[in-house]
């Protein structure tokens, strides 16, 4: 069952329903349905990994207590290591088995020696790589002190498995989510009527934006070959907008879902295309994925506190473990060491902290300065995606050497370019509303609360209507494949 789908659209009234009407006032009860339903949803994928889903949430409610109760360090670390190794066993199991065993064999090959190493037949279980990390920040914050276990299962069953987040998050945090989830719960009309909102903003961008802009993406980057340089840096564009609304989109659905039962979590997308610079770029993608890595293992590293080596190093690995935690594949290490040269520069001038406000912010325009930094990390971002969509790193290469060509002069041609008028006003007028909605939450937020009441409402049926006119079949979102 996908957001996007006309499942969900009849699931989540019922859920919305059961909730507030027929559980109402009763907190138990409301969470034992959120509970059956995330399972429910999440069982719609493939039943059989919800034995998975649950035995992690078990090995991580037992561990956390644990950890709690042993009165010595080296019990509590024992605990701690037993919770981790398992975990990422589990994780490296199902997404690296493969990737580690024909690189192994690959290496091999390049000595003279021939070997034969099986690979694993399986399917990765959907949002593996978000829950897991939800049970270790749960069981790193306690063995810190951060926190203190929650008793009840049924309580942390709701924070493993919250059906918004569950297959692609964010990823959050015992310290943010549980409190909500203990705490009573009454309905409130304005939260639910944002939320609302902020689906139909997440739905724009999935349905409109992201899924028309795969298909000449993908056709774009399976026939590179043929395509001039300008048609190749159209598809990298493509790609570009593709990934952001997908992802984002995702996101907006997921909190806009959550926020009508009541429940907050975590912002991940604060418009990164708007960033002066990598370093703010990453402030303001992936939000919840990038503070994990940076409380989880930048810090725990020495983070910025040391020398310049120490710098270099942990930015390093931090970027290379995050490129690694999005697929067994050579071109996300080579994306997140791509991204690490990006932001170097900034790390040993220290002047990665210099853009924590909003760009232009108060002001409908940037300055030309503010423009052109944009623009700069705009194209620096565009370039690092290629290795992100590309099927290997030899393709990536080409196509970007296809792009550096004498042929980048000629006039863009591919497949339906004639059909790309309405795309390209439709993605023009995305980034505009995201523009002016920047210093909110999300672009729908705040945009239009001073309009005439009928002026507003127009906006809202023109999106509905987009989504209906521009909606093709049923597609996937690309992170459930991480």
């Amino acid at each position: 069952m996908v957001f996007n789908s006309i499942n969900f659209a009849i699931f989540l009234p019922i859920v919305f329903f059961l909730y507030w009407f027929v559980a109402k006032g009763n907190l138990k009860f409301q969470n034992v349905l959120l509970i059956v339903s995330s399972y429910f949803f999440y069982a719609c994928w493939d039943w059989r990994f919800l034995f998975l889903l649950i035995f992690s949430t078990l090995l991580d409610y037992f561990t956390g207590i644990k950890i709690y109760e042993a009165t010595k360090r080296k019990k509590r670390l024992i605990w701690l290591w037993l919770s981790i190794l398992v975990n990422l066993g589990f994780l490296g199991v199902f997404k690296y088995y493969n990737f580690f065993a024909g690189s192994f064999a690959d290496g091999l090959s390049l000595l003279g020696i021939h070997s034969n190493f099986g690979t694993l037949q399986v399917i990765l279980p959907v949002g593996i790589s978000f829950y897991t990390f939800h049970g270790l920040s749960y069981v790193i914050d306690l063995y810190k002190n951060k926190i203190k276990p929650e008793r009840s299962f049924i309580n942390y069953s709701l924070f493993v498995s919250f059906f918004p987040l569950l297959v692609a998050g964010p990823i959050e945090r015992a310290t943010h989510l549980l409190p909500q989830i203990i705490k009573k719960r009454e309905f409130d009309y304005n939260k639910a009527v944002d939320g609302l909102k902020q689906i139909l903003w997440g739905l724009f961008k999935k349905i409109v934006i992201a899924d028309n802009c795969a298909g000449y993406a993908n056709n774009i980057f399976n026939n590179y070959n043929h395509y001039s340089g300008s048609t190749l840096a159209i598809g990298a564009l493509f790609f570009t907008f593709q990934i952001y609304c997908d992802f984002s989109g995702y996101s907006d659905i997921a909190l806009g879902t959550a926020r009508l039962f009541g429940i907050d979590l975590l912002r991940n997308f604060a418009f990164p295309y708007f960033s002066r610079d990598i370093a703010e770029f990453w402030r303001r993608w992936h939000i919840s994925l990038s503070s994990w890595f940076r409380d989880y293992l930048y810090i725990p590293l020495g983070g910025s506190k040391g020398g310049s080596w120490m710098k270099v190093r942990n930015t390093f690995i931090i970027f290379l473990v995050s490129g690694f935690w999005h697929g067994a594949n050579w071109t996300f290490i080579v994306w997140g060491f791509l991204n690490a040269l990006y932001i170097m520069p900034s790390i040993l001038a220290n002047t990665h902290r210099n853009n924590l406000n909003i760009v232009a912010q108060g002001r409908y325009l940037p300055t030309s300065k503010e423009f052109i930094a944009m623009i700069t990390t705009f194209g620096l971002t565009v370039l690092a995606w290629i290795f992100f969509r590309a099927t290997d790193v030899s393709q990536a290469i080409s196509y970007i050497s296809g792009i550096f060509s004498v042929s980048f002069f000629t006039i863009p041609n591919f497949t339906g370019i004639e059909k790309t008028l309405p795309l390209g006003i439709l993605t023009a007028a995305f980034i505009l509303i995201e523009w002016f909605g920047r210093e909110h939450q999300y672009a729908l937020a705040k945009l239009g609360d001073n309009w005439y009441r009928p002026v507003k409402w127009v906006l809202y049926y023109v999106l509905i209507l987009s989504i209906y006119i521009f909606a093709g079949s049923e597609q996937q979102f690309i992170y459930f494949q991480f």
